[in-house]
């Protein structure tokens, strides 16, 4: 019997297998984890067996050339942000791999798409949000693969690198976002703008029968009312998780004094360079899942699985209750004006004892370090009783201008694009203005020794203070009258843990630049002492400061900064605050 070569072909096509949606960790019993073609060619594979219900695509390019991909999920055929926007769904972002290292969230979300695919339409979790899935953020590093990239962790076999191509911590640039990649990620944020931001990480640290932990914000900072939303959501998560199997904990388990169980541990808010921290400024809901390393991969990734699905279930019984929330936030942000808003956070030395979950262990002298070593038994489970700080307080709290800010036209193409990023508006000044405006000198100005995240940090204290001052065209006015008010906060007010000022963006205006020649300050310094005022204060100042008495500088300095010579600028920050509102 002859066959047409056409009907031949239809009969082998349709004899092929399906293709195989999952991991190479999954087919490896999750011994080994894939590398990066793997992301792509899964991601490809899934819309191609599921055209109506996922989308396929990159929103970057890595330092070293890779594309940045993502999913988009949705059983109703929602899966762009302009169709999130007419349909109003709630989006959940899902990053794994921002320490290429930490890759159980690229596993297991890989594993949960597939499950939730499989699914009849009209149960599937997916008809009430959309899944925005970025299986791997750091994918440079996660091509730095190697067996022992994360010396105390339990698998896999191997794994990538905690930072990037260019070395960059993306845990540590949310506010600068240096890194190319951040900025992608800001701009994808921008576009989807997810109801949730869910950072997929593992711990690092002692050994513990606790599996994973689950943070969110805002549940400690923030909008009121979204805080009550993020306590709920978050104990329906460890509720989910408990009846799994897990032992889960609502704070990340880190000893407060390094490799000591005994001194316990303290919750707190992130600042806002950490996912947990920026997303509570925009409003939305930052959640930090941590498995525990020591736990082995195959119990990692289930337990990572099993989180995503609790808050898809969570998301999708609460998805109107929980957007209206979202929504009644932006509208007080917008009213912050004038309104005291808290920018840092700490624990009070208030403690409560708690259970945990560990196992026997000795603290002795090493001969090999010279130092206390904990060393742990796993064959002996145990119960530490440990004080728990988690009474968090405010730390630095500034009243919002009724205004807000005023960015110089020097630093107008740096910034703007900056702030457009995070999604803050601005307004450019037609015309030049005299204004009342807000001043901030500092009266102490610490830069860190040490460069960190390639930044050389500043640390200021000082006061804003009265002034008017012509504006030149061209500035920015940042409004606080917007949404995202607490962002704009935290990137312009200068004693703010993670703001531009910080961040050294700012160094030179708190760097002296010219001097007077000791040899013309001593010449000065006599001619001054002739005015009675002078003298008083710098006779007070002798007797009174012994280390200004004893330095030479010093004395010389008491009087360089009295002279007309003096740099006014010295130490200003170079952005305003105003009271008043800016029309262009």
């Amino acid at each position: 019997m002859r066959v047409s070569v056409s009907v031949l072909a239809l009969l082998t096509a349709t004899a092929l297998p399906a293709a195989d949606l999952r991991t190479h960790g999954e087919r490896s019993d999750y011994r080994e984890t894939g590398r990066y073609a793997e992301v792509e060619r899964l991601c490809k594979d899934f819309q191609s067996a599921y055209p109506a219900q996922v989308r396929c695509f990159t929103f970057g390019t890595s330092p070293e050339g890779r594309p940045m991909w993502a999913i988009s999920a949705n059983a109703k055929g929602v899966l762009t942000p302009e169709k999130v926007r007419s349909a109003e769904l709630p989006v959940l972002l899902f990053q794994g791999g921002i320490h290429a290292g930490e890759i159980d969230g690229k596993d297991a979300g890989f594993r949960v798409l597939r499950e939730l695919l499989k699914k009849p339409t009209a149960d599937s979790l997916l008809q009430k949000q959309v899944l925005l899935f970025v299986p791997v953020f750091n994918v440079d590093g996660h091509e730095r693969f190697a067996a022992w990239n994360r010396p105390n962790q339990r698998g896999p076999a191997e794994m990538g690198w905690r930072t990037t191509g260019q070395n960059f911590n993306l845990n540590r640039d949310y506010m600068k976002a240096d890194a190319p990649e951040m900025q992608h990620m800001l701009d994808l944020v921008q576009a989807w703008d997810p109801l949730f931001y869910v950072d997929l990480h593992v711990t690092d640290g002692a050994q513990f029968r606790h599996d994973i932990s689950v943070q969110v914000e805002p549940k400690f900072a923030g909008d009121a009312g979204l805080q009550t939303v993020g306590r709920q959501f978050q104990d329906g998560v460890l509720a989910e998780l408990r009846q799994g199997g897990s032992l889960p904990l609502p704070y990340y388990p880190s000893f407060i004094e390094n490799d000591n169980p005994a001194s316990g541990f303290a919750d707190g808010v992130s600042t806002p360079r950490f996912s947990t921290g920026y997303f509570l400024l925009r409003n939305r809901f930052g959640v930090l899942v941590e498995t525990h390393s020591w736990k082995t991969y195959p119990q990692r990734v289930d337990t990572t699985a099993r989180s995503i699905h609790a808050m898809l279930t969570l998301v999708a019984g609460n998805a109107k209750a929980w957007q209206a929330q979202a929504r009644a936030a932006d509208a007080a942000a917008a009213k912050l004006g004038g309104q005291p808003v808290a920018l840092d956070y700490t624990h009070s030395p208030k403690a409560r004892s708690i259970d945990f979950f560990g196992y026997a262990y000795t603290r002795t002298p090493s001969d090999v370090s010279g130092g206390l070593m904990t060393r742990y038994d796993e064959n002996t489970p145990e119960v530490w009783t440990l004080p728990l700080f988690d009474d968090i307080q405010p730390k630095l709290t500034l009243t919002a201008p009724r205004g807000g800010y005023l960015i110089p036209p020097i630093y107008a193409a740096k910034l703007g694009p900056q702030l457009a990023r995070h999604g803050i508006a601005f307004t450019p000044m037609n015309n030049p203005q005299m204004l009342a405006v807000s001043e901030f000198r500092a009266e102490s100005a610490t830069f860190s020794k040490a460069s960190f995240e390639s930044r050389q940090t500043l640390s200021v204290t000082g006061q804003w203070q009265a002034a008017r001052s012509d504006i030149p065209a061209g500035t920015l006015f940042v409004p606080i009258a917007q949404p995202k008010a607490r962002l704009v906060m935290a990137l312009l007010e200068p004693e703010a843990p993670d703001s531009y000022l910080s961040w050294g963006l700012f160094n030179n205006h708190f760097e002296r630049k010219e001097y007077m020649e000791d040899y013309v300050a001593e010449a000065v310094a006599r001619e001054m002492l002739k005015d009675p005022a002078i003298k008083a204060g710098f006779d007070e100042r002798l007797a009174d400061d012994q280390a200004f008495a004893e330095s030479p500088q010093q004395r010389l300095d008491f009087f360089a900064q009295r002279h007309a010579s003096w740099d006014t600028r010295y130490r200003l920050y170079p952005v305003r605050r105003t009271e008043t509102i800016i029309r262009p």
